[in-house]
């Protein structure tokens, strides 16, 4: 194959890839804003749906043409997936970007949001365009993983590792917001001062919510293990609701669930800047 022949494959795959990134991270952030919508009605005592996956994909459902939006939203998640596994085979863009830890972070990040866009179109093949598809609230889905895995050979173990695991990743991305490390994946030169300013707002609150979020689910997986309780496991939606019963009561929830809201505009400003 010529030179040229080899430069102009690299440019329709990165053409593709580019497309698939941007309509992930779109479809990232509706997903976030919804969910951190949900949150706020229940932390205002309005909340009649779940705050997670579930509750938002049903919230689309409702809508005019929504069964159109859903297939649109799971296209979305599945252009995430591929954008991912394509880091995983050729490397992310960026100097390291083909260390083999970004390659691994790529692979398990292509896992999860095939496992997020098999959900999403599941839920649209069965939704008929208004009433809720399959699959189980996220809760429900915890606390059946929980039980399943205790009843392996040393499952007490594994459940608490994993959620060790989600508590470490949860602080991670709580870091890495306060950091800014998204500035590096970022066209900055091509945004106005106000705009990176708004992105940092964003970014920064986003992560925090996120990483939060995380930690909190992390918790529960170790008690559930310590205690050998699959119950006590919790999905986003109880995760989220449990912000409700400490001290600070719901105006925390409140704070959290803005804080979802804002990563959801913060994948917005992704998909518009982000290097691929």
């Amino acid at each position: 194959m010529t030179a040229v022949g080899v430069g102009s494959g690299r440019a329709a795959r990165g053409s593709v890839t580019e497309g698939a990134a941007r309509a992930g991270l779109t479809a990232r952030g509706v997903i976030y804003l919804l969910v951190g919508a949900l949150a706020l009605q229940i932390a205002f005592g309005e909340g009649g749906q779940q705050a997670d996956r579930q509750g938002a994909l049903e919230e689309i459902s409702e809508k005019p043409l929504g069964s159109v939006l859903l297939w649109a939203l799971g296209i979305g998640v599945v252009g995430m997936a591929l954008w991912r596994l394509s880091e995983a085979v050729f490397g992310a863009a960026g100097p390291d970007g083909r260390k083999w830890i970004k390659r691994l972070a790529s692979a398990a990040r292509f896992v999860f949001y095939t496992f997020v866009a098999y959900s999403v179109l599941t839920f649209a093949a069965g939704s008929g365009g208004g009433s809720g598809g399959g699959g189980g609230s996220s809760d429900e889905q915890s606390k059946d993983v929980t039980a399943r895995a205790l009843e392996l050979p040393a499952g007490q173990w594994l459940v608490g590792a994993a959620g060790i695991g989600v508590i470490v990743a949860g602080v991670w991305i709580a870091v890495r917001a306060l950091m800014r490390s998204y500035h590096k994946h970022l066209r900055l030169g091509e945004m106005s001062r106000r705009t990176r300013r708004a992105v940092d707002v964003t970014g920064v609150g986003g992560g925090l919510a996120r990483g939060l979020v995380f930690a909190a689910a992390g918790v529960f997986a170790v008690r559930a293990a310590i205690e050998y309780e699959p119950d006590k496991a919790k999905g986003l939606d109880d995760t989220l609701r449990s912000f409700a019963d400490t001290p600070a009561g719901p105006a925390l929830l409140a704070c959290v669930a803005a804080g979802l809201v804002l990563f959801g505009l913060f994948s917005f400003a992704m998909a518009r800047w982000r290097r691929v």
